[in-house]
């Protein structure tokens, strides 16, 4: 070997190593893109299932009207409830755990309004013969098994997501932390209604 192959050997290591840096950085940074586009994904998923159950909520208000027209605090409380918890929308970009919490209680109080809407039917036992109603429950409960299922594959994606952002070097990159959905205060009792 001559002095001149020695300084080259350097330069093509040093230049290797720089190499190699770069192509990790690169698979980390878009690992960590693929993931962040999955929660903001899984968010969407979630949202679509409570617009399924916006979009049942006045169905299932009128058939129980027909049945039950002096309920009117109730229906006007379901149909309120509803027309909140719409009118939240959150970024999946800009997520907050405060809007995530904001939007958990809107959606919280419509639980608790259809709980109690959905009580009534005991005082009505025409209407839990009505075929509309039996339909309308069904997809109302249907509806909120879908919702439990996206809140969790939201909160497994999340802290797919989290974990990793976290670690490093992936947290040289300044990700975010996305929030989770938790249980609402009081979510272990069931709602009291009385008549």
């Amino acid at each position: 070997m001559n002095n001149l192959s020695k300084p080259l050997i350097t330069v093509l290591v040093i230049v290797g190593i720089i190499a190699v840096i770069i192509i990790s950085s690169i698979k980390i940074y878009n690992n960590i893109v693929t993931l962040e586009e999955q929660v903001d994904a899984q968010w969407a998923n979630v949202e679509a299932q409570y617009q399924r159950r916006a979009d049942l909520i006045p169905n299932l208000v009128s058939t129980v009207k027909g049945y039950a027209a002096h309920e009117k605090q109730t229906l006007e409380d379901v149909t309120l409830a509803r027309s909140k918890a719409t009118q939240i929308v959150i970024d999946p970009a800009n997520m907050t755990p405060e809007k995530l919490a904001e939007y958990q209680k809107a959606q919280g109080d419509v639980t608790t309004a259809l709980g109690k809407l959905l009580a009534i039917t005991e005082s009505y036992p025409d209407l839990k013969a009505n075929q509309n109603f039996m339909e309308l429950q069904a997809q109302l409960e249907g509806t909120e098994n879908r919702i439990a299922v996206a809140r969790k594959t939201f909160n497994d994606t999340a802290q797919l997501y989290n974990a990793k952002i976290r670690r490093f070097p992936n947290n040289l990159f300044g990700f975010e932390r996305k929030p989770y959905f938790e249980a609402a205060a009081g979510a272990s009792v069931a709602p009291e209604v009385a008549f």
